[in-house]
């Protein structure tokens, strides 16, 4: 029996991977993560499948649906959105289940920032411009940010920064960025609900993303995006495919 995290992919159906839509079509337990699951991919269990909201759920009642299915040697689908390596809370169950000692295997799905950048047709990675990508989130009541990882701090590191889960706070967001060092013209875009049917585009500056998104009413499931790679012109073309570079050659 195997319990398998299966990232989900940022919410439409068809952008899980077929090792995920494999394991969950032949999965006897399906554990998925609330309403931010797509009917369609839950629709891909079979028939017969137990399949569990874990949105109202304790820590401890999920662990105990999965120590039930071990009992049982039935393997679970454990279906998080996105990919389990990002603000998932796959730790905290890997950590229960070393503990009892029930096998897992994660299987890797599209992030939401990726599928933020696609819908912004947008690089995060442009030569010349930026070439390093910080993930990151603010703090909230329930998930305080560790030491040196606060909003200001970031903003010294440059290139691309990308925040997930902080669209609520995007007035502090705003200002912290600003006390750190970002101009009032840096491009910032939103992408609320990204690849579903209701999903939102917004592309701003820091000055005025945060009456943007108040006008849209965007207030979660939304990635944030912000650095010069969003307006990025007249870079100079990567060496990769320059008529300079000799085949073969990787340094």
């Amino acid at each position: 029996m195997t319990v398998y995290f299966i990232g989900a992919g940022p919410g439409a159906a068809d952008l899980i991977t077929v090792r995920g839509q494999q394991l969950l079509r032949r999965c006897p337990v399906c554990l998925y993560a609330g309403s931010i699951m797509p009917d369609e991919l839950l629709a891909l269990c079979p028939p017969d499948a137990r399949v569990i909201d874990t949105g109202p759920l304790t820590l401890d009642q999920i662990v105990d649906e999965l120590a039930a299915a071990h009992t049982a040697n039935r393997d679970v689908a454990r279906l998080h959105s996105g990919d389990p390596s990002i603000y998932s809370a796959l730790a905290e169950q890997c950590r229960r289940l070393d503990a009892l000692g029930i096998d897992y295997e994660i299987v890797p799905g599209v992030p939401a920032f990726a599928a933020a950048a696609a819908a912004l047709g947008r690089e995060l990675t442009v030569p010349g411009v930026a070439q390093t990508i910080t993930l990151s989130r603010v703090a909230t009541l329930s998930t305080a940010m560790p030491e040196r990882e606060d909003l200001r701090t970031l903003a010294g590191v440059g290139g691309t920064l990308v925040l997930h889960l902080a669209a609520a706070q995007i007035d502090s967001v705003v200002a912290e960025l600003s006390a750190g060092g970002y101009c009032a013209d840096t491009p910032v875009a939103v992408v609320a609900f990204a690849s579903w049917p209701t999903q939102v585009v917004l592309r701003g500056t820091l000055a005025d993303i945060a009456g943007q998104m108040r006008t849209a009413g965007v207030t979660r499931t939304a990635v944030i995006v912000i650095g010069d790679v969003l307006a990025a012109e007249g870079f100079t073309d990567s060496y990769l495919y320059s008529a300079d570079r000799r085949r073969g050659d990787r340094h």
